[in-house]
This record gives structure tokens, C-alpha cells and sequence, in this order.
């Protein structure tokens, strides 16, 4: 079997494969627990700490001079009607500064840009619940308690003000909706699952990279995980996506490729090419996409005084080489920017340096991870 098989093999596995995790049975001792009541007193504060979660439910959020009022009554309402445990957690937005946007400026540097409405502003979320795992069968079923409830301090006709943000905009988009459910469904329609914001960045990163994705990437000749350098240049990207759309399914089975085998032939058929030009190309495929990337880096380039990066310009040269062309529009007298292409493979507007995702030989190897025997 060919790479380019083989490939199409794991990506058609990885298309059809759920995100949503089946309920599980409840174990016999569960039965034996007695209804546990959540703590609910109307003049107790509870705030958010590390110690919940780590996955929540963001249930509403309120900016203004009565929010934290308002935030609290929801919170107390929340734990005496549902039963469900909510926290307080403010955060404060500060609009008023410069970012760094994509692509160069002319001098060669990194954009800097300001936001068109520059503000600050504190705004106080009403988090609920305290889930372990983002795949725990109830969550769902809390997050549908909330969004059918109706807590008196969010109801816009006993209130004289409210200050939930983007009440107005969420009541006319109630109205207008066709989903009858979407209709019944009360002031906290617009509910998610998210992560307690108090918890680093790192306690969601996995160990190593998932073991289907490892697979699908390792016993290829140009595999970004043969690259040894800490960065390399993302040149282009192909989209795909975890299905389990019925007419996704049936394309698999009349033997038509998915978006997401789509996009991992791309990237390959790019790779390729580019390796017959003498470039170090280096191919990537995950679950949702597949990137084709140029060169091998231990670093990004040299930080500056004023604590800025000075890109290696070895990188600025493949960003700029690969990345979107001026050129005058068909028809038109403006001119607009084309991405380049090689063999009618479209490469990225704006090339980007990435991280070189590195293999875990642990999970790799382990034997409850392996998908062939």
C-alpha cells in the first residue's frame, strides 16, 4: 500500500469519528449515593478558584454598574432552583493598547495595530458546574438545564434594567429564530462549555500528540515529525473536518474522498512538488486539517532589547516567497492580493512560523494506543 493510500486509510478514520462521547451506564454503587443538595445561602459569596472545575459552563456575563449584584443574585438562583454549583469570576478587557497583527509591515517587522473601539472595561461571568472531563456524559444534560431555565433576576419584565450583556441583541435573535426550540429555550440561551480561566494553558495541553494523529503521520517520508528544529514555516493549509454528517457518510461510502481526505491529498501532492524543487518541505495531517510547511528552525530569530523578536530572515524570506502576490483584479482597476500556487495548489495568504509538534514515544508505543496489531 502506497503513502498516499495509506494516508487517504487513516484520514477516512479519523473524518467519520464523533466527537461526542457515549453516556455511560451509572455503576451500581452510584445508586447507593443519596441526593446530594448544592450549598445555596443568598449573603455567602461564592467566587471562582482553581479548585473547580477544570470545564465549566459559561452561564452569563454582566458589565455595568449593577453587574456584580445582578451576578450574584443569578448565582444564588442557580444553586437553590438547578442544583448546580456557580462561581463569580471577573475579568478585566483593556482594548486601549497596540497588537500585533498578521504579515510585515514594509520595513519588514511585525504589524502593530489598535482596535477600532479602544475600551476597558470589567466584565463578571457566572460560571456553573464542575466537570472533570470536557467528554462527561452530564454535561450536556446541565448545560440544557440552563439554557431552558428562568431565573428571576434575568427576567427583562420583572427587572426595571438588567445588565446581562447583549440582552437586546439575544432577545431579537429569539424572535426572529425559526428553531422552536431555540424559542422556548430562556435567557441564558446562548450557554458553553469552557475552561475555568484560572487554570494555565498547560493543564489542557495533552501529553504527546493523539496516537491516531501520530499514525497518521508517522511512516510518511516528508512528515513534519522527522523535522528536528524547534520552528518551521507554515505554507499552506487545507481545512477538513470530523464528520458524522449522514451525506458526508454516504460520499465514504460511494468511495468519495471526505473534506477531510480532500485535504490531506493536497498537502501530500504539495509536499511532494516542492521536494522535486529541492525545498525542505515537511507535510501534517490531524483530525481537522492538513498544513504543508518550509524549513527547520531552533529559534524564531533574535529578541531585542525592547523585548520584541526579530524574525530569523531566513523565515522572512519563506513568508515572504510563498505568501499572496499584488496583482490587478480581472476586471477591475484595484489591485487585491493572489495566493501563489504550484502544480494548481493554492499556497497561504500570509505564511506563518509554527511550532514543530513533537512526538510522544510513550504514547506512541503504548499498547492500549495502538491502532494496528
Amino acid at each position: 500500500m502506497n503513502q498516499r493510500r495509506f494516508l487517504c486509510l487513516l484520514l477516512a478514520i479519523a473524518s467519520t469519528q464523533s466527537l461526542a462521547t457515549a453516556a455511560r451506564a451509572a455503576k451500581p454503587w452510584e445508586m447507593l449515593i443519596p441526593f446530594k443538595r448544592v450549598d445555596a445561602a443568598k449573603d455567602k459569596e461564592y467566587r471562582l478558584t482553581e479548585n473547580q472545575g477544570p470545564w465549566m459552563i459559561l452561564a452569563a456575563s454582566f458589565a455595568g454598574p449593577n453587574a456584580e449584584q445582578q451576578a450574584k443574585q443569578l448565582v444564588y438562583e442557580l444553586r437553590r432552583d438547578l442544583n448546580v454549583e456557580a462561581y463569580i469570576h471577573e475579568e478585566t478587557y483593556d482594548f486601549t493598547k497596540p497588537v500585533m497583527g498578521l504579515g510585515l509591515n514594509r520595513y519588514g517587522g511585525p504589524k502593530v495595530m489598535r482596535h477600532a473601539n479602544a475600551a476597558k472595561f470589567e466584565e463578571l461571568a457566572v460560571l456553573a458546574g464542575n466537570f472533570t472531563n470536557v467528554n462527561d456524559p452530564t454535561i450536556e444534560k446541565v448545560l440544557d438545564k440552563i439554557k431552558h431555565a428562568r431565573p428571576d433576576c434575568l427576567d427583562i419584565n420583572k427587572n426595571k434594567s438588567t445588565t446581562q450583556r447583549f440582552i437586546g441583541l439575544r432577545e431579537l435573535q429569539k424572535r426572529l429564530s425559526p428553531d422552536t426550540d431555540r424559542r422556548e429555550q430562556g435567557p441564558m440561551r446562548n450557554a458553553f462549555v469552557t475552561r475555568n480561566p484560572l487554570l494555565p494553558q498547560e493543564y489542557f495541553v495533552p501529553d504527546g500528540l493523539d496516537p491516531l494523529v501520530e499514525r497518521m503521520n508517522r511512516d510518511l517520508n516528508y512528515s513534519l515529525l522527522n523535522n528536528r528544529g524547534s520552528y518551521t514555516v507554515r505554507v499552506a493549509s487545507f481545512r477538513g473536518s470530523s464528520t458524522m454528517k449522514l451525506d458526508e457518510i454516504e460520499r465514504q461510502g460511494r468511495g468519495l474522498p471526505s473534506k477531510l481526505e480532500e485535504a490531506g491529498i493536497k498537502a501530500h501532492d504539495l509536499t511532494l512538488a516542492l521536494r522535486k524543487q529541492g525545498v525542505e518541505a515537511y507535510e501534517f495531517h490531524d483530525r481537522y486539517e492538513s498544513i504543508v510547511t518550509i524549513g527547520s528552525f531552533e529559534t524564531l530569530g533574535r529578541q531585542l532589547p525592547d523585548g520584541k523578536t526579530e524574525l530569523d530572515p531566513r523565515i522572512v524570506d519563506i513568508m515572504k516567497k510563498y505568501g499572496a502576490q499584488q496583482q490587478k483584479l480581472p476586471g477591475q482597476s484595484s489591485v487585491g492580493l493572489v495566493p501563489r500556487n504550484l502544480d494548481g495548489i493554492s499556497f497561504d495568504v500570509q505564511p506563518l512560523p509554527v511550532e514543530v509538534p513533537k512526538q510522544s514515544v510513550a504514547t506512541a508505543y503504548a499498547p492500549s494506543n495502538r491502532l494496528f496489531h
